[in-house]
């Protein structure tokens, strides 16, 4: 390795090393902040409270490493335009490419490494993630529910105002929901002024004995007249008990390495042998609700696959069939056929509904499959808009260059994020999706290391920068104080 090389290696190595550290704790503060009121005051060991912050560091890992690579790009490209290096460089002969060759060399191996931790890494540390949040529970029920939110536990979404006892084990205005198995919607409400957390550390059970309160339970309707008047059941208890399974949060298997069918815990194999399955079980579940929905439409209106029976039956039939009956007739004819057009459409509503909320499920499964490739070139992505900006603005340190990283960076995120929401909601294709972000940000790639190979600067900074500079100097000289002899 020659030693301009070395020296530019070492530089950007330096600094992305430091920015990476700085941004990284940032974020991991940040992160656990929500379990900062669990963790406190629970006589945890700090053995504990060091695993759990290890298990959960390395998902904030996809949004360091970006951000960490554009700012020690447009730092260390900016410092060595703003100290007339580069200006050396190239009056030897050395070009903008020939600069980046071997952090290009770096990036890559950067890149390798980033998509090896996010396919093997991050999916084991989630597992033990919530693997330690489990046993924790069990020692420790009431950290289970944190007080003023809600809080997810399996197929319950509870919510309490304020817990009080040795372990937190007294709960105070309870709200509960628990999520039906079709389509995941609240139809029952449980609401109860106190409540009670009881568990056994040899048992996988959290039992939740609510006092005083309210049992609403909306209820299936079969018709779509019935569904309009929004029946529910109302049940007025004393002590209600609710079992809740720890399992909830992982699926419990004798196997420690066994990897649940949650898709943060999966690796690339496992996601694609998942999403396979998925789409199977979907299309056959789309099958058998067109093969229903048919055989209720052939019995409902005696509709015949036969084509050629079908035009027979309606050539012989009169063009007035109501008028072959009685007034009273009639009407009940028009209501059945209203009663049981309503049925129909009511099913298939139902139908589709399902068929959404199993797709959403399959889009998630897509989403995570293809963020593992995203963070790879997220890397590329973000040293070859941050070395070229870096070498137009001619800025290094802390100044302007954070400025910069941290607008691009929100950009790319917002994108990101708007993407993944749209395509989590079967907006638009999931692929499409993860790879938003990166495909709107690539031309802006292109388009800096292309002026900065040029030496065609997309703006003079001195232009930008010189006004304000001298409009402050204005400022300081006019409350400057002056001595009077």
């Amino acid at each position: 390795m020659k030693i301009l090389d070395r020296y530019i290696l070492t530089t950007f190595v330096s600094t992305l090393a430091t920015v990476f550290v700085i941004l990284y704790f940032i974020f991991i503060l940040q992160g656990v902040w929500l379990f900062i009121a669990d963790l406190a005051g629970k006589d945890l060991d700090i053995w504990v409270i060091l695993q759990f912050l290890l298990f959960y560091s390395p998902k904030m890992i996809p949004l360091v490493l970006p951000l960490s690579v554009l700012l020690a790009s447009i730092m260390t490209f900016g410092s060595f335009a703003e100290n007339y290096e580069f200006a050396a460089m190239k009056s030897s002969g050395i070009s903008l490419q020939r600069a980046m060759r071997v952090l290009s060399i770096f990036i890559t191996t950067l890149a390798l490494l980033s998509f090896w931790f996010a396919n093997d890494v991050i999916p084991k540390s989630e597992y033990q993630f919530i693997n330690l949040r489990k046993e924790i529970l069990q020692t420790k029920p009431a950290m289970a529910i944190a007080a003023g939110q809600f809080n997810d536990l399996g197929k319950i979404n509870i919510k309490i105002d304020k817990k009080s006892g040795k372990k937190g084990e007294y709960l105070e205005n309870v709200t509960m929901h628990i999520k039906s198995n079709v389509g995941y919607e609240n139809k029952t409400v449980i609401k109860s002024l106190n409540g009670e957390l009881v568990t056994n550390e040899e048992s996988n059970i959290l039992q939740l004995h609510l006092l005083d309160g309210n049992y609403y339970e909306e209820m299936e309707s079969k018709t779509y007249q019935q569904a309009v008047k929004e029946p529910f059941i109302k049940t007025k208890f004393e002590k209600y008990t609710i079992n809740i399974d720890l399992n909830s949060f992982q699926n419990n298997a004798d196997d420690g390495e066994k990897i649940t069918n949650t898709n943060t815990m999966l690796n690339v194999n496992e996601l694609n042998y998942t999403i396979d399955s998925l789409q199977t079980s979907l299309i056959k579940e789309k099958v058998s609700n067109t093969e229903n929905l048919s055989l209720r439409v052939e019995s409902t209106f005696g509709y015949s696959k036969n084509i050629d029976e079908k035009r027979t039956k309606l050539d012989k039939a009169p063009k007035d069939l109501l008028a072959a009956f009685d007034p009273k007739a009639q009407l009940r004819i028009v209501q059945s056929a209203l009663d049981n057009t309503s049925n129909l459409s009511f099913n298939a509503e139902s139908n589709d509904s399902g068929i959404l909320e199993r797709q959403k499920y399959i889009n998630t499964h897509y989403l995570a499959l293809h963020e593992k490739f995203v963070i790879a070139f997220s890397c590329f992505l973000m040293f070859y808009i941050g070395a070229p900006l870096g070498a137009i603005i001619r800025k290094g340190g802390l100044g302007l260059p954070i400025v910069f990283a941290i607008l691009i960076f929100i950009t790319y995120h917002f994108i990101n994020t708007f993407g993944k929401k749209v395509a989590q909601e079967d907006g638009m294709s999931p692929i499409l999706g993860a790879w938003l972000a990166s495909l709107v940000l690539t031309p802006l790639a292109i388009l800096l290391t292309y002026k900065a190979t040029n030496d065609s600067g997309m703006f003079n900074m001195d232009n930008v920068l010189l006004p304000i500079q001298n409009a402050f100097k204005k400022i300081f000289k006019k409350n400057k104080p002056t001595n009077h002899v």
